[in-house]
């Protein structure tokens, strides 16, 4: 059952963000004098339609993976009222960005919200306004366990968040370590918390550091919370998770490039070092499927503060993704028109459905290469 809600939470999720997306296209379109034939959620093949009094046509989709919207004459070249390639340049690029610029205020709106109640800290120098926002720490949480080691024997599970040793209370992961070291090879008490019950247990701990003495991995979560500086946070942090990941974008460039290049070196170290680099740009990236399973524990385990994080990241990256000059994306669009418009010359219906089916196919093979590169990670 906690799986199926996983999956239900999850498309529900990405299905909001992705309308979110839609909906600032439609909504930009409609204000600059585009007319909109069609706002549907989720794709074809159509569950439902209603036609509105504006002559909207809304459907639900049996495909619940995002949603789209259709503009009349939704080519560069087209004309006649309402069309959106009689639109102006400027119009366009209100119309291509809008969705861009929803996904990136849905991410500092929900990061606003988590600033006021505890936004999870993941840099190091993560933005805080001095005088208004506090570190809270959460108690130690045993993030992995050492097989046929004192925890585990003990019945500990990873998620139990230990808040006494020895009778010691335990404020750090460092805290922890050093009771354990001091405790080597003895029989201690261990108060630990799960799902949110107190329980006492007892640890025979080893006496070898061979495996750890307690034979756990560590972690502690650390959130930062504000009141009157709340919106300055959600902002400027949604801002810095945007420098952070185009920085990341631009690294696994380097090392995809890096990767083919060395494929065809004849020394051997070479080629095992492109091997290392592709398998890092592989482990960084993550398509629908990836992202599912990513959503899944957050709604099983990690809580409402933890799922509305991961939303804020998604929707951010969704962000990010669409503005990158990559043609059947927001940005590849806008950038293809921008170019023929510099150029003056004539972009016309065919060639931008050839350039933009090209980019189409080109998203599509990386989309079905990283999802099966999920599967494998899976198993």
């Amino acid at each position: 059952m906690d799986l199926i809600m996983g999956i239900i939470v999850g498309l529900i999720i990405l299905t909001l963000i992705v309308i979110a997306h839609e909906f600032g296209h439609a909504f930009t379109a409609y204000r600059n004098g585009v007319k909109i034939e069609e706002f549907g959620v989720g794709f074809p093949p159509r569950a439902l339609k209603k036609r509105l009094k504006s002559g909207i046509l809304v459907s639900l989709n049996w495909l619940p993976l995002g949603g789209f919207v259709k503009l009349k004459g939704e080519y560069d070249a087209a004309k006649g009222e309402g069309a959106y390639g009689a639109a102006t340049f400027w119009q366009k690029t209100k119309i291509l960005l809008a969705g861009v610029t929803v996904n990136w205020l849905l991410a500092a709106l929900i990061l606003t919200g988590l600033a006021l109640t505890g936004l999870p800290k993941v840099f190091e120098n993560q933005f805080s306004v001095v005088g208004d926002t506090t570190i809270v720490s959460q108690p130690v949480e045993i993030t992995a366990l050492t097989d046929s080691h004192a925890a585990q024997k003990a019945g500990l599970k990873v998620g139990d968040k230990i808040t006494k040793f020895a009778g010691q209370t335990v404020s750090g992961a460092e805290d922890l370590i050093v009771l354990s070291e001091q405790n080597k090879g003895r029989a201690v008490e261990v108060v630990y918390e799960r799902n949110g019950v107190k329980s006492t247990i007892k640890v025979q701990l080893g006496d070898s550091k061979n495996g750890g003495y307690f034979g756990v991995q560590l972690g502690q979560r650390e959130y930062i919370k504000a009141t009157w500086s709340a919106p300055i946070v959600g902002v400027a942090t949604t801002a810095q998770f945007t420098g952070e990941t185009f920085k990341g974008l631009g690294g696994m460039l380097v090392n995809l490039a890096s990767g083919i290049v060395k494929q065809f070196s004849l020394n051997p170290e070479t080629r095992k070092q492109a091997s290392a680099d592709l398998a890092t740009v592989s482990s960084g990236v993550a398509g629908p499927i990836g992202i599912l399973g990513t959503i899944f524990p957050s709604a099983q385990k990690a809580g409402v503060t933890q799922l509305l994080f991961l939303t804020a990241i998604i929707s951010l990256s969704l962000a990010v993704m669409n503005v990158l000059p990559i043609p059947a994306l927001d940005g590849g669009r806008w950038a293809t028109t921008a170019i023929f418009r510099l150029s003056k010359k004539k972009l016309t219906k065919a060639r931008e459905e050839k350039i933009q089916s090209v980019g189409f196919m080109v998203l599509m093979s990386l989309i079905i290469v990283i999802t099966v590169a999920d599967v494998a990670k899976l198993f």
